[in-house]
């Protein structure tokens, strides 16, 4: 499967398309590739595109005052990726975008998604399906993180993003869960690392 078509494929699992619709998304969508550890967006920048990722692995961060860096999220491939907040303000960015391992995202800027929304108003509808999900997956996620203990964090990590596990480094799923490397260590090791259902 190309690039393309799993934007396509992703896209029509939300809302139908039009043979004329998809020749319009593939041709205000562009292909960028990036190494390992390539900045796709630093933090301070305004945001100027809505990414889709079709390969490779991301993680969004941002860095506090003292330098610590705190996982805000990670994507990976039939995700999207980008610093929303960012991009809908046209404020800075609070967080960086950095690939993980080798990685292919269809982009689309600002003024191309404005031409796009006018050549094919479906895909008006298929963003705000997005952005509300979004928003709905960082409300559980910011209530979770308030609510439960660490190991039940890791635990709903692993049921839920067991992709990624696989493919990021352990300190920086502590970061994202918001402890340290030791802390996670030792939670796997108390049998947290048994088979997930």
């Amino acid at each position: 499967m190309n690039h393309y078509d799993a934007l396509l494929e992703h896209i029509q699992q939300v809302v139908p398309l039009s043979e004329e619709s998809k020749g319009y998304v593939r041709e205000e969508f562009k292909v960028k590739e990036l190494r390992k550890k390539e900045i796709l967006l630093h933090q301070g920048d305004v945001s100027q595109h809505m990414r889709f990722i079709t390969k490779g692995c991301f993680k969004c961060f941002n860095v506090d005052e003292k330098g610590k860096e705190h996982i805000m999220l990670f994507g990976i491939e039939g995700w999207w990726i980008n610093d929303l907040y960012s991009y809908l303000t046209q404020l800075p960015a609070r967080s960086t975008l950095q690939a993980i391992e080798p990685s292919v995202i269809l982009q689309i800027h600002r003024d191309s998604m404005e031409e796009l929304l006018q050549k094919a108003p479906v895909m008006e509808r298929f963003f705000r399906i997005k952005t509300q999900n979004a928003y709905v997956a960082l409300q559980e996620r910011t209530m979770r993180s308030m609510s439960q203990p660490a190991e039940q964090r890791y635990l709903d990590f692993r049921k839920k993003y067991h992709d990624i596990e696989q493919r990021v480094p352990q300190y920086l799923i502590a970061s994202y869960l918001g402890i340290t490397p030791e802390f996670l260590s030792s939670i796997r090791k108390k049998g947290a690392e048994g088979p997930v259902s």
